[in-house]
C-alpha cells in the first residue's frame, strides 16, 4: 500500500511483517491486535495447534479460550473478535471454498457463538500472511485496521469522516486501498444498526467485477457486529492482488485440481435439474418448506400459506440480475444473488437506487412469511436496510415476529408501540420499526435487544403473562430460532435445541432430511444424526468451507446408497481434498474426529462461561407443538390422529384444551428422552457435559480442561 503523508498521519500504530508463501493451506502464525494499546504482534501456530484445532473456528476458539478470562462479558475489553479461514479455504479450483469463521463472546447469549461467512476477506487474510486475526481491547475513537498482503504492513487508523453504514463504506474504501484495483481488497464492516442493538452482524465484501459494484456477506447470528463497533471499530481492510490457482500451495495440486474438476463438473451438470441454486440461490426452499407445512408464518404459529409462493424461486427468478454470482472465486454453485436498481422507498436511503444482495430463504421467511407479509420488494428493502445498518434479518425477523403476537394478543398495546399498530401483515408499522430499531429510538430501542430480553421488559414494565411468552418467544440460549417449523420432526427439535450457541440450522439442519426426504424415521436414527450431522458440518468450519456443495446438489445414484442422508460420496471426496492441500492422509472417520474435538471443546467453553449444561438446552413450546387452541384446530385431523394412533389420548368428545394438554406432555417428554439419547451418543453425561473419557480420546484433557469438568462433578 502506498502511503501518503496524509495516510502516515492518520496511523496510530504500524507493524510490519515478513510476507512467506501458505504451505499445505497455513501460514503458521496468527495476527493480535489489542485496539486498547494499539499493540500488533505475530503469534506462531504450532504443529500441536493444527493436529488438535485443524484450523477456521478451531483455531479461533483457542485463541478466544487463551485469550479471556472467565465469564468474560460480551463488553468487557478483555472480548475478543476473532476472524479466520481455513487450511482449505481460499481455493479456487474447488467449489465453496471462500467462507470465513467469526467467533466471540455474544451480546445475546452471553457464551461462545461462531458464524460462518462467505465473500473474500478470510481467504484474502490468509494469502496476506495470517491463519487468523484476534482482536482484542477498545479503542478511544473509531479506527480502521489495515492488513496489505502485497506490502506486508498492517496499521491502526483513525476512521474520522467515514460513512457508518455498509453499501456506502465498501467502495469508499476499496478506492482507498486498492490503488486502482478494486478486486485486491475485502472489507469487514457493520452499521449504524450493529451501534443501537444486541444483533448486529459483520458485512464481509468482495468486488463483483462484471458488475462494478462492492458486494456483501453477512456473519449474522449472535451480535457479531455489535461486538465489533463496542471496540469502536469501523472496518477492517485486507488487500492481496497476487492471487493464482495454487496459491494455498497444496501438498499435491494435481490431486487437487482432478478432484476440484470433477466436482465442479457434477455441480454444472446437477444443479440446473435439482435445486437451480446458480438461478435462484436458496428461494427454492420457499416453495419446499411451504409445501410441506415448515414455512413460518405468523410467528412460527403455521407452516404454509396461500401466499407463500410469491416470496418463491419463481418471482425471484425474474427478479435476480442475471449473470455468475459465486461469492468466491471458482465456485460453481454460484448462488449468491442480487437485485439491481432497485428504487428504496422509505429511510435515510429513499429514492436511491440501490443493489441488493439476496434476499436469501432466512430473510424471506423470517422478514417476511413469519411477518404475514407476502410482498416480495417489501423483503427487498428489509433486505437492504438491514445489510446496510448492520442487522441480522433471523434475529429481526424473529423478533418483530414475537412482537406482532404479543401485540395481537393484547399483551402489549399501541401505548407500548409508541402508537405503531404492529399487526401481522402492517407492512407500513413494520418498516417505521426496523428504522426506528437501527436508530434506537422509541420502541424500536426495546425490538434491538432481542426476544430474551424483550420477554422479561414486557412482563416486568407491561404486566404481560410470562407464561404465555415462554411459549411464544422464539429463542433458545438468547439466540432467536432461525426460520422452520420444527413442531412435527423431532430430529430439528434436536437441531435447534442441542446446538452449541443456540437455535441456527448450521449444525444440524435435519428439516429437509426428516420430513421431506423421511429419512430419519426412527427415534434411534434421530438421535444418531444428531451426533453425526453436527461434527460432520463443523468441519467446515475448521476448513474455510461451505456447506452448499456437500448436500444441496447431490449424485444421481445417491438415493441407492445405504446412508443418502449423509452424500457419502462427497464426504470421500473432502477426505481427498483435504489430503490434496495439507499432505496429511485422511479418511471421513478422521475428518469427524478433527470436528469432534473442536465441538467438544467449543462445549466446555460454554461451561466455562456459564452455560453448557442440560437446562441450557431448552425450546420455547412451540417449537416442539401448537401453544394455541388456534394452532391446534387448524391440523385438528393431524393433532387427533396422533393422539389416537400413539395411545396418549382418545380424543373423540374431547375438548381442545384437554387434547393440547395430552400432546404437550407427551411431545416434551420425548424431547427430554431425545437429550438422553444424544448425550449419551456424544459422550456426555446425564446434564450434557462432556466426560473424562471423552475428552481424553480427543486430545483436548488440558489441566485447566480436566479441572473445569471436576468443578462440575465430571471425574473418571
Amino acid at each position: 500500500m502506498e502511503s501518503s503523508v496524509r495516510d502516515k498521519e492518520k496511523e496510530l500504530a504500524r507493524f510490519t511483517y515478513p510476507l512467506r508463501p501458505v504451505e499445505k493451506g497455513y501460514n503458521n502464525r496468527t495476527l493480535y491486535v489489542n485496539l486498547t494499546d494499539n499493540t500488533i504482534k505475530a503469534k506462531p501456530v504450532s504443529g500441536e495447534m493444527k493436529r488438535t484445532f485443524t484450523g477456521g473456528r478451531g483455531f479461533d476458539l483457542w485463541l478466544l479460550w487463551n485469550g479471556i478470562p472467565e465469564k468474560t462479558l460480551w463488553n468487557d475489553p478483555e472480548n475478543e473478535l476473532c476472524i479466520a479461514c481455513g487450511p482449505l479455504g481460499g481455493t479456487t479450483l474447488y467449489p465453496g471454498s471462500g467462507k470465513s469463521i467469526v467467533v466471540t463472546i455474544s451480546p445475546t447469549t452471553g457464551s461462545v457463538m461462531d458464524s460462518n461467512v462467505g465473500g473474500y476477506f478470510g481467504p484474502y487474510l490468509k494469502f496476506a500472511g495470517w491463519d487468523a486475526l484476534e482482536i482484542q481491547g477498545k479503542a478511544d475513537e473509531d479506527v480502521i485496521i489495515v492488513i496489505d498482503g502485497d506490502e506486508g504492513i498492517v496499521t491502526i487508523e483513525h476512521a474520522e469522516g467515514l460513512s457508518a453504514d455498509t453499501h456506502r463504506l465498501g467502495a469508499i474504501l476499496g478506492e482507498r486501498y486498492g490503488n486502482g484495483n478494486l478486486r485486491s481488497v475485502s472489507t469487514i464492516s457493520s452499521g449504524s444498526g450493529a451501534e443501537h442493538t444486541l444483533i448486529g452482524v459483520l458485512n464481509f465484501s468482495w468486488y463483483d467485477n462484471p458488475r462494478k459494484t462492492y458486494r456483501y456477506k453477512q456473519a449474522g447470528r449472535g451480535g457479531t457486529g455489535t461486538v465489533f463497533r463496542d471496540k469502536k471499530i469501523r472496518a477492517i481492510v485486507v488487500k492481496f492482488s497476487k492471487m493464482t490457482a495454487d496459491v494455498n500451495h497444496p501438498a499435491d495440486f494435481e490431486r487437487l485440481k482432478s478432484g476440484g474438476r470433477t466436482y465442479t463438473k457434477e455441480i454444472k451438470t446437477l444443479d440446473p435439474v435439482q435445486n437451480e441454486m446458480a438461478k435462484v440461490g436458496t428461494t427454492h426452499l420457499i416453495n419446499i418448506m411451504n409445501d410441506y407445512d415448515l414455512l413460518p408464518t405468523t410467528n412460527f404459529r403455521y407452516g404454509s400459506h396461500a401466499d407463500g409462493l410469491n416470496l418463491g424461486k419463481e418471482v425471484f427468478r425474474r427478479k435476480f440480475h442475471p449473470g455468475f454470482d459465486g461469492c468466491w472465486l471458482g465456485c460453481s454453485v454460484a448462488c449468491s444473488h442480487a437485485v439491481k436498481d432497485f428504487t428504496l422507498k422509505t429511510g435515510p436511503y429513499k429514492g436511491q437506487s440501490v443493489w441488493v444482495d439476496g434476499p436469501e430463504y432466512e430473510t424471506l421467511a423470517g422478514c417476511g412469511a413469519n411477518w404475514g407479509i407476502f410482498d416480495p420488494d417489501f423483503v427487498i428493502e428489509v433486505n437492504f436496510y438491514c445489510d446496510t445498518y448492520g442487522l441480522d434479518t433471523i434475529s429481526l425477523g424473529t423478533s418483530v415476529a414475537f412482537v406482532m403476537e404479543c401485540f395481537e394478543m393484547g399483551l402489549i398495546d399501541k401505548g407500548t408501540t409508541g402508537g405503531l399498530e404492529l399487526r401481522f401483515g402492517n407492512k407500513e408499522a413494520a418498516l417505521e420499526l426496523l428504522h426506528q430499531v437501527a436508530r434506537a429510538e422509541g420502541f424500536g430501542a426495546i425490538v434491538g435487544q432481542g426476544v430474551r430480553r424483550m420477554k422479561d421488559i414486557f412482563a416486568r414494565d407491561y404486566n404481560a403473562d410470562p407464561d404465555v411468552m415462554r411459549d411464544i418467544g422464539m429463542e433458545s440460549k438468547g439466540l432467536e430460532v432461525s426460520e422452520y417449523v420444527t413442531k412435527e420432526s423431532l430430529a430439528m427439535q434436536g437441531g435447534y435445541g442441542l446446538t452449541l450457541k443456540g437455535p441456527q440450522h448450521d449444525e444440524a439442519w435435519l428439516i429437509i432430511l426428516d420430513m421431506v426426504n423421511k429419512l430419519l424415521p426412527t427415534f434411534e436414527q434421530k438421535a444418531d444424526a444428531l451426533w453425526w450431522f453436527p461434527m460432520w458440518r463443523t468441519w467446515f468450519g475448521l476448513n474455510g468451507l461451505c456447506k452448499l456443495p456437500w448436500n444441496d446438489i447431490v449424485p444421481e445414484d445417491n438415493k441407492a446408497t445405504p446412508e443418502p442422508a449423509k452424500v457419502m460420496k462427497h464426504v470421500q471426496w473432502y477426505a481427498e481434498y483435504f489430503s490434496g492441500v495439507t499432505g496429511v492422509e485422511a479418511a471421513p472417520e478422521d475428518l469427524l474426529e478433527m470436528s469432534e474435538r473442536v465441538y467438544n471443546f467449543q462445549r466446555i467453553f460454554n461451561l466455562r462461561q456459564g452455560f453448557g449444561t442440560r437446562e441450557h438446552d431448552t425450546l420455547p413450546y412451540r417449537a416442539i407443538g401448537p401453544v394455541t387452541v388456534e394452532e391446534y384446530e387448524s391440523r385438528q385431523d393431524r393433532y387427533d390422529g396422533q393422539l389416537k394412533e400413539l395411545g396418549i389420548l382418545n380424543p373423540n368428545g374431547k375438548g381442545t384444551e384437554e387434547k393440547l394438554k395430552a400432546l404437550r406432555k407427551y411431545r416434551e417428554e420425548q424431547y427430554e428422552k431425545l437429550k438422553d439419547a444424544v448425550y449419551k451418543r456424544r459422550g456426555w453425561t446425564p446434564e450434557g457435559i462432556p466426560t473424562v473419557s471423552t475428552v481424553r480420546r480427543l486430545g483436548i484433557d488440558f489441566p485447566e480442561v480436566l479441572a473445569l469438568l471436576k468443578a462440575h462433578g465430571v471425574v473418571e
